[in-house]
């Protein structure tokens, strides 16, 4: 049996841990929603790419959610680059949830998710309303829990990089 030179072994296993360290991660996917809209659409986080969205969870027992509709509305249909859906956080069914939009109109897409089985790549909310500010590369830039105004997510998405109130569409 003959030795094996010392110098090519550590070279070729130098070399293999350089290649594994130079490696890239693929940067972290961002949070994952698919959800069926009181309309019957499918809805997916993932189709919005490229756009500011606000996942807002919300209930009709709640009177700061209720509030903040119009001016979430109004958000989502002045702003180009801002995409707004509702998660109604409670045990309701669609009937009811339709009713209460017909007295409380919203443009915006809105879904009913399960209590007991929030989506999983959002906090679990411990309040309402809790609304959730996803970057257009997938990213969840911020979290506001309780009432927020169109104002408020203005600065936040300016202040994650975003185009400035009045810019961007």
């Amino acid at each position: 049996m003959t030795a094996m030179p010392l110098r090519p072994l550590l070279a070729a296993l130098l070399a293999l841990l350089l290649a594994a360290g130079c490696r890239q991660e693929a940067p972290p996917a961002g949070p994952e929603l698919v959800v069926t809209t009181l309309d019957g659409s499918r809805w997916s986080l993932a189709d919005r790419r490229g756009r500011w969205v606000v996942v807002n969870f919300w209930a009709t027992w709640c009177a700061p959610c209720i509030k903040e509709m119009p001016e979430l509305s109004a958000l989502d249909a002045m702003r180009e680059h801002v995409e707004v859906i509702g998660l109604a956080y409670e045990d309701t069914d669609p009937d009811t949830l339709r009713a209460f939009l017909e007295e409380r109109p919203v443009v915006y897409p809105v879904a009913i998710v399960d209590v007991y089985d929030p989506p999983a790549d959002f906090p679990t909310p411990r309040g309402l309303p809790l609304t959730c500010l996803v970057a257009p590369d997938g990213r969840l830039a911020r979290t506001f829990l309780g009432p927020v105004t169109a104002a408020e997510l203005e600065q936040a998405i300016e202040a994650a990089g975003g185009p400035a109130a009045g810019q961007g569409g």
